[in-house]
């Protein structure tokens, strides 16, 4: 078990790292691009990682879940965003929270692809859920990237505050709903570990056929 963990982990963090910093950058950025440059002047438009990761959510929740035998998701330091500074109001906030999904799934397509020019015929493998490391440091890599870019995705669009799906619902969502979603943000931090130790684990297979379905289409 601990030598598979730390096999894991030789692919994960890496993986982790990079996917984690483009998708908070790029919130960031298409903050700054909508006329808001909170997030620019607390210097996070950077590829540095140091500038975007967070001790417990960003490196020990993917570790707890990898031990656990459970997808490994992961969420970095908020980026401040001041809303009322945004073109197209909770329509900007909208497109800000999709930009860091989007960017995931579009990472997710960009590995794909080299993967197949890398390791022709390994598809089926990640088809079923499994993680190709066999071949080369790079297959194992790019497996992971893969399968951690379309997870996070997935478990970024569900619309519950503060994941990046309720930015999405809010924008849409008549007033009552919108004040039950905002109560809920307020939580903060307790918000994300009622839903990561109650919600998830019921909503965990669902996840995981999505994530499935979605690497087998790219596929």
């Amino acid at each position: 078990m601990q030598s598979s963990v730390i096999s894991s982990l030789i692919y994960l963090i890496p993986a982790l790292v990079l996917a984690i910093s483009l998708h908070e950058m790029m919130h960031a950025l298409v903050g700054y691009w909508l006329g808001d440059d909170t997030a620019k002047v607390h210097g996070r438009i950077s590829f540095n990682p140091l500038h975007h990761i967070d001790p417990i959510t960003t490196i020990g929740l993917p570790l707890l879940l990898v031990m656990l035998g459970l997808p490994p998701f992961a969420a970095a330091k908020p980026v401040p965003i001041n809303t009322y500074r945004l073109k197209y109001e909770e329509f900007g906030m909208a497109l800000v929270g999709l930009a860091g999904p989007l960017t995931n799934l579009l990472l997710a397509i960009v590995f794909i692809l080299i993967f197949k020019a890398v390791a022709p015929g390994g598809g089926e493998l990640l088809r079923s859920g499994q993680l190709n490391t066999a071949s080369s440091y790079l297959v194992g890599f790019l497996s992971y990237s893969i399968v951690l870019n379309v997870g996070l995705f997935v478990f970024n669009m569900i619309p519950f505050p503060p994941l990046d799906g309720s930015r999405v619902l809010y924008a849409f969502a008549p007033e009552p709903l919108q004040k039950f979603m905002n109560q809920i943000e307020r939580m903060g931090f307790v918000a994300i570990l009622l839903f990561m130790f109650v919600g998830f684990p019921f909503i965990a297979p669902a996840i995981l056929n999505a994530q499935r379905v979605i690497i087998g289409f790219l596929l």
